[in-house]
């Protein structure tokens, strides 16, 4: 049986705007004793008199949280900036303290929350390394068991008797992931940050973090990459505004998300023709990612086919107009590209008018991530484009990770930039 292994109560964040040091101790007490005798702070720069509030005014970072943790679990947590994502991994890592609540851990924590947190700019990356499994509670014997894993997997070997205020933001992200997943932590706590890295040493640290959730390790991960969460995370917590608004699968809650907190970029249109795409032969009304029931559509599970249509408007007849699309992912990969070349249109001049083109594609097919669709509409013999537009809608694929997607269900790494449910047929035994 699972036990517990942080509990959240109630918790509440606040910091008050525009408070701040004064810079001696001189200047905080002449500024506490103006407060008490109702008096102009003598140290308020801003000049208006209607901003003086700001020195009063309270901000709610986390507002009556409440949840538990089980050992072993990996959960996401999720939100727009400002959401209050950041604050909670602040408190649960003990790196400031809640104003109303009560929050329970049992175990030690490991935590990587920003560049800067938790090493000592003058030290070595070595000595670093064995300053923070001594605070985790290590021995020099464990650390040392450990220290070749440690650089190995962060990649600054040359550099790692060198102080890591040398270090670039990404050398120094590499080692502090190494030191916080290798001290073999019961709780590990993941910002942002891998965000610094490069695109192979993030599903390095993805990869590290599904074996520390594998190994009955508990992990909170914070990540804007929504395939990310949904493929280290069984569980996801949304936050927005300092609320928790949901607290589920991660299926569920980051389908949710990109539904009802981003912004739709799915859909594109274009009121006057004069400011269109294209030219005095073509020019594009409106450009849309549709599901299967037709309806605009920023995210699509992976099991579902997709729909890119394209309206335009045809200015002058007698050419043979052709639509395309050029699909690329979030790592700069064209996926693919599409041209309605086996239509009758290949062959048949379009006359003067409004059009409509659409092409599908189909379900298990496109692998998780984020897509960027470019529209073009040329004439062939010879190639003329006359709409030429990149980025011209936006969509999410994400994997469910149902037994029914190319996936079987597994968590695991798949990779590739297309994840089509194929055909197997196994025969034996002989």
């Amino acid at each position: 049986m699972s036990r517990t292994v942080i509990s959240v109560e109630n918790l509440s964040k606040s910091y008050r705007l525009g408070v701040i040091g004064t810079g001696s101790f001189d200047g905080d007490v002449k500024r506490w004793w103006a407060q008490m005798r109702g008096t102009p702070d003598p140290f308020l720069k801003i000049g208006e008199a209607d901003k003086r509030h700001l020195m009063n005014e309270t901000i709610w970072a986390l507002k009556d949280i409440s949840f538990d943790i089980q050992e072993g679990e990996a959960v996401g947590i999720i939100g727009h900036n400002g959401a209050g994502k950041s604050t909670l991994l602040k408190i649960l890592s003990q790196v400031t303290a809640p104003t109303q609540g009560e929050v329970k851990i049992k175990g030690n924590i490991a935590s990587l929350l920003e560049v800067g947190t938790g090493f000592h700019p003058d030290l070595t990356g070595r000595e670093n390394i064995f300053m923070n499994g001594a605070i985790m509670g290590m021995t020099r014997a464990e650390i040392t068991r450990k220290l070749d894993e440690i650089v190995d997997f962060s990649g600054v070997e040359k550099f790692i008797d060198t102080p890591v205020k040398r270090y670039s933001s990404g050398m120094y992200v590499r080692l502090a992931f190494a030191v916080a997943a290798h001290m073999e932590p019961d709780i590990l706590v993941v910002d942002e940050v891998l965000a610094v890295g490069d695109a192979a040493f993030q599903r390095k640290c993805l990869n590290k973090m599904s074996d520390v959730g594998k190994d009955g390790r508990t992990v909170l991960f914070i990540s804007h990459v929504m395939p990310s969460i949904i493929r280290l995370c069984h569980r996801t917590i949304l936050l927005d505004e300092g609320k928790l608004i949901q607290d589920g699968s991660s299926s569920n809650v980051v389908s949710a998300y990109l539904k009802s907190y981003l912004s739709t970029s799915a859909k594109r249109e274009w009121a006057n023709p004069d400011n269109a795409p294209g030219d005095e032969v073509v020019r594009l009304r409106s450009v849309a990612v549709r599901d299967e029931d037709g309806k605009v559509s920023e995210v699509i599970d992976t099991r579902h086919p997709i729909f890119l249509e394209v309206k335009y408007d045809v200015i002058q007849p007698g050419l043979h107009l052709l639509p395309a699309y050029r699909l690329t992912n979030q790592d700069g990969t064209v996926i693919l590209t599409t041209m309605d070349i086996h239509s009758k249109w290949r062959s048949i001049s379009k006359p003067k008018g409004h059009y409509i083109s659409t092409v599908r594609i189909p379900g298990n097919f496109l692998a998780d991530g984020n897509m960027s669709v470019l529209i073009s509409i040329n004439t062939l013999s010879p190639t003329i484009e006359h709409v030429y537009e990149r980025d011209v809608v936006t969509f999410q694929v994400v994997d469910s990770r149902q037994d029914d997607s190319a996936s079987g269900g597994l968590k695991e790494e798949f990779l590739g930039v297309v994840r089509p449910l194929l055909t197997w047929n196994t025969i034996g035994p002989d």
